[in-house]
């Protein structure tokens, strides 16, 4: 029966496919490991190069802011004076990130400024200008009291002294917060980074792409003071996966934070092909789709088609040849060849064999009549001697013995001549046995005439010869006690029915009271034909007054089942 190449799991396709991929299963987990330590790396480099670069914008801060110190102090001596406000004007015009350069007096009051100034009575009591007469020599807030620039801004302030009084007010520079902020196009910062300042209190004071910006962390200013920056991960108001990095610019007032991509290792492998998990997947599914192709291209329709030729040759047409495999691979071709050349080795042999098995069954058609002819001959020896003898008991004898060889006889010619050597038909054997048991007593005038029913049965020589020989006595005492002369009708029936077979010979003569009480040679030889086939035998009185011999034994057909089912269990057992 033909198999499907896809019907089971261990065919060669299967084999050499999950061959491939235990191969390169580990080439795979490489790839994909590799994958994984390169994406982490480079979250990990680009975690470090974000603090980095928060911590490098606040340090160009406050440096910005130290200058801003520096250049307060340097002023401070010359802010007075009648051309005081045309000096600061022109320092905060060359300086870019000054809003306002300004001198105020000891009381908080404006004594000269590069701009416009916001008034503000209490000035001198607030906390930045307390802190000053206090002693502080720089001081930055971005809560200084009034709005000193139009834009958001911080206020640096150093103390002016006199030697006389000593604390003499104070120099203040505005600085915008924008000027502070670093800029996007500076390379130290990632690719696509975005740029913010917050307050302390989180909020928001200016930035590059607003939508770039979540809300901060709970705990991230504690965490930004005590590390000197903090980097964390989280989604921005568009929903994209970014990475965020805070570090304090003005104590705990102020702080830059920088918002770069991250999109994951889904999106690092588009931007990283050669290196990412993409590229070892496609090899391995490319690869066990090529295996799959070629299997199916130069293997598997070849055994299908060869499987297809053997087929042929199991169903005995050995004259097929497998013509299409000139095409196939040259070890499909050597199977091929070898494949006709077994046909032809079996066309050979069956040859040979026919020839063998037509010379046996000459030889036993020949050993079959020449046994045939040997019986005839002794047959012919008993009958001259049965005429010789005079004492009816010993001719009687003599008779009975002639009878069972000439049975014999019949079946060794029923052998030769029938078409098959092991069996013979039983309808035919029983009619022409009949008729010569009748036919060879005829002689004497009584006249018996003959019914036969017989079942169709072909038999074998070995249960044929019981048969034979328990019909022979049947019909024989039948002659002599039913029908000496007188005549009569002789039934001979022969009936299968499922696994037992019946014989019945009867007769409608008068039989004797002691007929079926006497014991003789005839009926010990049925008995032990009864035995012989497995069976059994009986002689009873039938409805017209005869008697009638039975024999019953197991159905050959049905005994060499039985015996095939047995011989099959005991292999099993085995």
């Amino acid at each position: 029966m033909h198999v499907s190449p896809w019907g089971s799991l261990s065919t060669i396709r299967v084999r050499l496919t999950a061959a491939l991929a235990a191969a390169l299963l580990p080439v795979l987990v490489l790839g994909v490991v590799q994958s994984g330590i390169a994406f982490r790396r480079e979250s990990v480099q680009l975690r470090e190069e974000l603090a980095a670069a928060s911590e490098r914008s606040a340090a160009t801060a406050r440096a910005r802011m130290e200058a801003a110190d520096i250049l307060l102090e340097t002023l401070a001596p010359g802010s007075v004076g009648f051309n005081c406000a045309q000096r600061l004007a022109e320092v905060t015009a060359r300086i870019p990130g000054y809003s306002n350069l300004i001198r105020f007096d000891r009381r908080g009051r404006v004594a000269c400024a590069a701009g416009n100034v916001p008034g503000d009575p209490i000035r001198a009591t607030r906390p930045w200008f307390q802190s000053l007469a206090a002693g502080d020599s720089l001081v930055i807030t971005r809560d200084p009291g009034a709005a000193y620039a139009n834009v958001p801004a911080l206020l640096a302030a150093v103390p002016a002294t006199d030697a006389r009084v000593g604390f003499d007010g104070a120099l203040v520079a505005v600085i915008s917060l924008e000027s502070l902020a670093p800029r996007t196009a500076d390379r130290s910062l990632p690719k696509g980074a975005e740029v913010a300042l917050v307050d302390g209190a989180g909020g928001y004071i200016n930035a590059t792409d607003k939508e770039a910006f979540p809300d901060l962390p709970a705990d991230w200013r504690e965490k930004a003071q005590k590390q000197g920056s903090l980097v964390w991960y989280d989604r921005d108001l568009r929903g994209k996966q970014r990475v965020f990095s805070a570090a304090p610019l003005v104590g705990d007032q102020l702080y830059v934070v920088l918002s770069a991509q991250s999109g994951g290792l889904f999106s690092w492998a588009t931007l990283n092909p050669l290196t990412s998990i993409v590229f070892p997947i496609l090899t391995f599914i490319l690869a066990l789709v090529a295996v799959s192709v070629v299997t199916e291209r130069v293997v598997i329709r070849w055994i299908a088609y060869l499987q297809r030729i053997a087929a042929l040759y199991a169903r005995g047409r050995l004259s097929v040849r497998p013509v299409h495999a000139d095409r196939a691979p040259p070890e499909i071709r050597d199977l091929a060849e070898t494949l006709e050349d077994m046909a032809d080795a079996i066309v050979g042999r069956d040859a040979s064999l026919r020839d063998s098995l037509a010379q046996k069954d000459d030889l036993m058609r020949e050993i079959h009549h020449r046994v045939k002819n040997n019986l005839q001959v002794i047959s012919s020896l008993l009958s001259m001697q049965q005429r010789a003898l005079s004492d009816p008991a010993a001719r009687a004898a003599m008779s009975d013995t002639r009878q069972r060889i000439t049975a014999l006889a019949l079946i060794y010619r029923a052998l030769y001549q029938g078409p098959d050597l092991k069996r013979v038909d039983l309808r035919a054997f029983l009619e022409e046995l009949t008729a010569q048991l009748i036919s060879a007593e005829a002689v004497q005038g009584a006249h018996v005439r003959t019914e036969i029913h017989v079942d169709d049965l072909v038999i074998d020589p070995d249960r044929l010869a019981p048969l034979a020989l328990f019909a022979v006595e049947a019909v024989t005492n039948a002659q002599k006690h039913a029908f000496a002369g007188k005549g009569g009708t002789l039934s001979v029936n022969f009936k299968v029915q499922g696994d037992e077979a019946t014989l019945e010979i009867s007769d409608d003569g008068n039989a004797p009271e002691d007929a079926l009480s006497t014991s003789g040679v005839g009926r010990t030889l049925m008995t032990a034909f009864g035995r012989q086939l497995r069976g059994r035998a009986e002689v009873v009185r039938n409805e017209k007054g005869g008697i009638t011999a039975r024999l019953v034994f197991p159905t050959p057909t049905a005994e060499m089942a039985v015996k095939r089912a047995a011989a099959v269990g005991n292999q099993a057992a085995a």
